[in-house]
């Protein structure tokens, strides 16, 4: 796929993506709810894709009374559209943050292809991979060089595991693409929260479906209280 083709694809991805995060406030999603400041509590920013917004109310139940865990307006997709969207989630205007808890990796592993009519242009046998690990590698310098300008105590997520049948995953990669992340933030001294060690061999139990990244409510739960912990350990 050429470099023009991509860029297509990205932006109609985004668009899409947009849209279905905006759908899902419509329905009344509670990880998009409007969240205001118990004054004297330290703030708290989640940065992710749809397994964080899963996982968005578990982890500011876990928190209530410690911190004001606030979420981006969005699902975060891959790295190019963190890079892209940084400027307007941390715009200052919003306010400061103490903690920033964030996450990339599913999508930028993901292999799409625009004849696909699988849920998202997923095609791991014709489609095009998002990122490479070198990509995702200098995306995420990128977007930690950013992250770090806010002042804010950082955590990162691991990504959590592949399942068999993904359509658009290949098994093995989630370890790759979070070994290279793992590089990148331990070379700036970020925290880890390794989530795919929370999820590794339960994905039968706790994964939606066959075949599914996402999670049950109880595996979105599990993941909550993690994230929770993680955060509170760092306030």
């Amino acid at each position: 796929m050429n470099t023009t083709l991509r860029k297509a694809l990205t932006f109609f991805i985004a668009v899409c993506v947009t849209v279905s995060a905006e759908a899902q406030k419509k329905k009344g999603n509670p990880a998009f709810e409007k969240v205001t400041d118990v004054e004297g509590l330290p703030r708290v920013l989640l940065i992710g894709d749809s397994i964080s917004i899963g996982y968005t109310v578990s982890a500011r139940d876990g928190l209530k009374g410690k911190a004001n865990v606030h979420r981006i307006p969005t699902n975060a997709g891959h790295t190019g559209m963190g890079i892209a969207g940084l400027p307007k989630w941390l715009d200052e205007e919003k306010g400061k943050w103490d903690v920033i808890h964030f996450n990339w990796g599913l999508w930028d592993l993901c292999y799409r292809n625009p004849e696909s009519k699988t849920q998202g242009n997923r095609d791991k046998v014709n489609g095009t991979l998002t990122h490479t690990i070198e990509e995702y590698t200098a995306n995420l310098e990128t977007i930690v060089s950013s992250l770090k300008k806010t002042g804010a105590t950082l955590i990162f997520a691991t990504t959590t595991p592949v399942p068999e049948g993904e359509a658009g995953r290949k098994l093995g990669d989630d370890k790759k693409y979070n070994d290279a992340a793992k590089a990148v933030m331990k070379k700036h001294g970020i925290a880890i929260n390794d989530l795919n060690a929370v999820m590794k061999g339960k994905m039968g139990e706790y994964g939606i479906r066959p075949g599914d990244v996402h999670f049950t409510p109880e595996g979105s739960e599990v993941l909550g209280q993690q994230v929770a912990k993680a955060i509170e350990a760092e306030l």
